[in-house]
């Protein structure tokens, strides 16, 4: 049969513009469809890019990071609209439309543009401007994820919102709810934190970001809680009752917040109800999300699926690596496995990355581990940008000194993070950070200081043991 296109791709965000660029480099006719007003997808209109925008203007526009050298009334701006932060927003998101534009054009992929659903396993509807069908043989779903609207709660854009609707707010809200410490709860309530907010988070477990180091999350809360937000941990929130000037939210404890705005931060769904998926032979759970295999195929061999649509980790740098790895195999070229070695990157104020094992994981496997930290207080490069409350963490083998594990807290968190994986990656020892040059003063130097404090640890420990 000829088709139309030798691989088509629901959705432009990172999976899918990945897998689309990658099929294209091998020379296949490769169509993307993405609604007219979402190219980038939600990556790009209205979840990372945005939402880490906003991110680097509350820090700037607050000076929030100088106030440990300028004192703690200092500020770029006193009074801080939501135009000052959308203006920066929009100027980012713009840029990369037109990058994402020009690389798929550079690359001849057709993009269509509507809403696609399956007609049959190998064939696609798009509606949009006009409706139309087009074949493909090989198809990769990366339509990604939206936020989860618990049908108890009655969402109105304004008082009672979620990730999306909060950055199109009309101002800042002077009191705000965050119900739920998952990544984006903690995220977006450190940001409003530091524009002077008054933020309560709820959440019905006992501690938040449970699959981060400890000790790194009780650095963030400590942190949180001197920009004042209060945490209402083993709570579950029974009602949210809109008044004329706000929201009440009521805890199944009785316990009643009222606030100007209530933002729930309830997990995400997969982007498939309009697929019709049951016209290719799929299906997908509960959460909207497509089951697959090693090589990201489905149960129908030919048609795969990327990114938050599949699941764990739903970070935009893995739906890269998986629309690229995918599209290969959809192509039938040799595919290596994604290393497991992917960092983690939480975009807090403070930030936190990680990569490898945390402590809880090793004393759970039974393997022996030495800790090693560096404060950056004790560094140059953190007195001179005034981060006094960041730290770095190695946990080194005690049997063959290999890096196990990197948990970085503040400012540079998310590149530092990166030095400490190709490390692991490259198999390296505790040794190599000990014997290595860093450019001075750099926050780079943490990972000597913490490999020191590490080896030193070992020593004392190997020495007492000896003499006993």
């Amino acid at each position: 049969m000829a088709y139309d296109f030798d691989l088509l791709v629901f959705g432009s965000g990172p999976g899918g513009q990945k897998a689309a660029i990658a099929a294209a480099k091998l020379g296949k006719r490769v169509a993307v469809v993405e609604m007219k007003h979402m190219l980038g997808g939600v990556c790009i209109n209205t979840g990372t890019i945005p939402s880490k925008t906003l991110r680097e203007a509350v820090l700037y526009l607050t000076g929030l990071n100088q106030r440990e050298l300028y004192g703690a009334s200092y500020r770029v701006k006193e009074e801080i609209t939501v135009a000052d932060l959308g203006m920066r927003t929009q100027h980012v998101i713009g840029r990369e439309i037109q990058v994402i534009r020009s690389q798929l054009g550079r690359n001849h992929v057709t993009v269509l543009q509507g809403t696609g659903r399956f007609l049959d396993a190998n064939t696609i509807g798009i509606t949009g401007e006009e409706e139309r069908k087009v074949t493909a043989e090989k198809i990769v779903i990366a339509t990604g994820t939206s936020p989860a609207r618990p049908s108890t709660v009655e969402f109105d854009d304004k008082m009672v919102i979620d990730s999306d609707a909060i950055l199109h707010l009309d101002r800042v809200p002077e009191t705000l709810v965050v119900v739920g410490a998952g990544v984006i709860g903690i995220e977006y309530a450190s940001m409003f934190a530091a524009l002077g907010t008054k933020v309560t988070v709820v959440e019905r477990r006992e501690r938040m970001l449970e699959f981060c180091d400890l000790e790194i999350v009780e650095a963030l809360k400590y942190h949180l809680r001197d920009l004042a937000v209060t945490f209402r941990f083993g709570e579950s929130v029974a009602a949210v009752e809109r008044r004329p000037r706000g929201a009440l939210t009521i805890l199944e404890s009785g316990k009643k917040i009222p606030a100007d705005c209530v933002m729930y931060s309830a997990g995400r769904q997969g982007k498939t109800a309009e697929l019709c998926l049951e016209n290719a032979g799929l299906a997908a759970d509960d959460r909207g999300r497509i089951q697959v295999d090693e090589n990201y195929a489905t149960s129908v061999p030919h048609i795969y699926a990327v990114g938050d649509v599949i699941g764990f980790p739903a970070l935009a740098a893995t739906s890269m690596e998986q629309g690229r790895l995918a599209a290969q195999h959809a192509c039938g070229e040799p595919v290596a496995e994604m290393h497991e070695l992917s960092p983690i990157g939480i975009y807090t104020i403070p930030e936190i990355s990680f990569v490898g094992k945390s402590e809880d994981e090793l004393t759970r496997d039974k393997i022996p581990f030495e800790v090693g930290i560096s404060r950056y207080r004790e560094l140059a490069r953190g007195q001179i940008i005034g981060d006094s409350y960041g730290m770095l963490k190695l946990l080194v083998s005690s049997e063959d000194r290999r890096l196990l594990g990197v948990h970085v807290f503040g400012t540079g968190a998310t590149e530092l993070v990166h030095i400490g994986q190709a490390v692991m990656g490259c198999g390296g020892t505790v040794d190599y950070l000990v014997n290595a040059v860093f450019n001075y003063p750099t926050l780079a130097e943490s990972y000597k200081v913490a490999a020191l404090d590490a080896m030193n640890k070992m020593r004392v420990i190997a020495r007492l043991t000896a003499e006993l």
